[in-house]
């Protein structure tokens, strides 16, 4: 089964999961991956402090995930 994100999932857990994931976030303006405060950040919260849809961001980590 394959790793499914949603808008609570941790940055954490998606980087644990498959750090081949960080472009998607660098894409978006994130650049803190590796900040303690930013692994414990949800989806929603990073896509909100950065100003991304957050949907679109976990479509397209899910269609990573599901390749």
């Amino acid at each position: 089964m394959a790793f499914v994100v949603t808008a609570d999932t941790l940055i954490g857990e998606i980087l644990d999961h498959d750090v081949t994931c960080a472009p998607y976030f660098l894409e978006m303006g994130m650049h803190c991956l590796g900040c303690p405060s930013a692994r414990g950040e949800s989806i929603e919260q990073a896509c909100m402090v950065h100003g991304v849809d957050p949907e679109e961001l976990i479509e397209k980590l899910n269609q990573h995930f599901a390749e």
